[in-house]
């Protein structure tokens, strides 16, 4: 047993955090935002933006103190108790696993477009062994993959966000588009055609696509500097999002009316780009779907498998999770992983509106409960990193404590918002999936109770330290 090796360099840290802040449902979920608040969809996307930065700064403040591959889960155990450990750490891990069925699914949906000679299952399958074997080899591996799938969508946001200004302001060459103009911003029935609670709604529609930012504070622990790793992606997440998400959607609604057709026929950024005559413009964008989709499945099966692996380290799974690889790589909480993600792919084809459906819905509101814990178990860990190690206070909250418990007031808000939406699916998410959270607690305490109460671990056995990745 060598544990985990610091093999991810930091190019790698770098776009698996600019990476982590795109996710397929920015491309794919978008237009359903834009069909419901009109232009004011950015104002959802600012609320959700801040509440992302708020929570990944308190997120930095404990990570870059003590990172760690269990991240959240391992800071909640100390800072919360172990049954909080335990069960954000488990919840966790079942909304990725969920997750890699989803975009195994969205992928092959997509390749069998292009090559309808391998059924759809079968690309499900191909993606899935594909990724499952270079997370398998080393965290080197998946680093490198990673690289260059959040570098193709990297490039491609940037390269559509300039086309979309020059054609807006009328200098793009070889283009004419009367429809491109900042007007469509208030011209088809106002900012907020729908009024001002359709921002609330969007703010339903759009939170669960920002999931992933966390993914950086994961991997930190397996890097050459792990603490310089964390404090560069929480510094850097305010123009990730203001420019990936905000920049992104602003083009779009100011190229196309949001009220245009083609923006639910299509999807968003597709018409956007169709709206500027831009051949093949659906072909271009299956391309960076599929590469967003192969990014977060791949990221998907990483963070699944730390986080087994981390839930192992502290004997809340099975002990061969813990285990790794001569190259560093916990083997079995991989295969574990992978093999619920095909269990779910199966649902998926075989049962895809009743057992599938209640997977996707029992794990929907899993980031807010992961956003939630991390509030509260900041309010904790910053007395205990001010008491025993206050140099380690690189990252620091803002107005502590009082925007810590603004972002956890917002949570709940919009858990409570969720309940009252029917029409999305939002009180099912929330009811199904705070059914499984309680499921889990309950194996949380039940477990604790028998045990006998051991205490929470300590800080060195809740975080790695560098030299330690280096050398156990």
């Amino acid at each position: 047993m060598t544990g985990l090796q610091a093999g991810l360099k930091n190019r790698h840290l770098t776009m698996i955090a600019i990476g982590g802040v795109i996710g397929a449902g920015l491309f794919v979920g978008s237009s359903s935002g834009i069909a419901t608040a009109g232009p004011g969809i950015l104002l959802s996307y600012a609320l959700v933006g801040t509440l992302v930065v708020l929570v990944m700064r308190m997120l930095g403040e404990m990570s870059a103190a003590n990172p760690t591959s269990g991240s959240f889960s391992a800071h909640a155990d100390r800072a919360l108790g172990r049954w909080a450990g335990f069960s954000i750490g488990w919840l966790y891990w079942f909304f990725w696993v969920v997750v890699l069925a989803v975009e195994a699914t969205a992928g092959a949906t997509i390749l069998e477009s292009w090559i309808p000679a391998v059924p759809q299952w079968g690309w499900a399958l191909i993606v899935m062994l594909v990724l499952t074997a270079t997370n398998l080899v080393s965290v080197g591996s998946y680093g490198e993959f990673e690289f260059w799938f959040a570098g193709i969508k990297v490039v491609a946001i940037g390269a559509f966000i300039v086309v979309g200004a020059l054609a807006i302001f009328g200098v793009l060459p070889g283009v004419h588009s009367d429809k491109a103009s900042f007007g469509n911003l208030s011209d088809h029935g106002g900012f907020l055609p729908h009024g001002p609670g359709a921002i609330l709604t969007g703010v339903l529609l759009v939170v669960f696509s920002f999931m992933g930012s966390e993914i950086a504070t994961l991997a930190a622990g397996e890097s050459e500097n792990p603490q310089q790793a964390v404090t560069k992606s929480t510094n850097s997440i305010i123009w990730r999002i203001a420019v990936f998400y905000l920049g992104s959607i602003l083009v779009v609604v100011s190229l196309v009316p949001w009220n245009d057709p083609t923006i639910k026929e299509k999807g968003s950024y597709v018409a956007a780009l169709d709206s500027l005559g831009i051949a093949h413009a659906g072909q271009i964008m299956n391309f960076i779907v599929l590469t967003s989709v192969l990014s977060c499945l791949n990221s998907g099966l990483y963070t699944a498998s730390r986080m087994a692996f981390s839930l192992g380290e502290r004997g809340d799974a099975p002990k061969m999770f813990a285990r790794t690889t001569s190259r560093g790589v916990p083997r079995a909480a991989i295969i574990a992983s992978v093999l619920f993600g095909f269990v779910a792919v199966f649902f998926n084809y075989k049962f895809p509106d009743s057992v599938f459906l209640f997977l996707v819905n029992s794990s929907g509101a899993v980031a807010l409960f992961v956003w939630l814990v991390i509030c509260f178990s900041q309010l904790r860990m910053r007395k205990i990193i001010q008491a025993e190690a206050p140099e380690k206070l690189v990252v620091k909250m803002w107005l502590y404590p009082y925007l810590t418990w603004a972002a956890a007031g917002v949570i709940v808000f919009v858990l409570g918002y969720m309940l009252t939406d029917t029409e999305h699916d939002g009180r099912e998410t929330v009811l199904l999936s705070l059914l499984v959270a309680a499921v889990v607690l309950i194996v949380a305490l039940v477990k604790e109770k028998v045990s006998g109460g051991r205490t929470a671990v300590t800080a060195e056995s809740a975080a790695t330290a560098p030299d330690e990745v280096k050398t156990r």
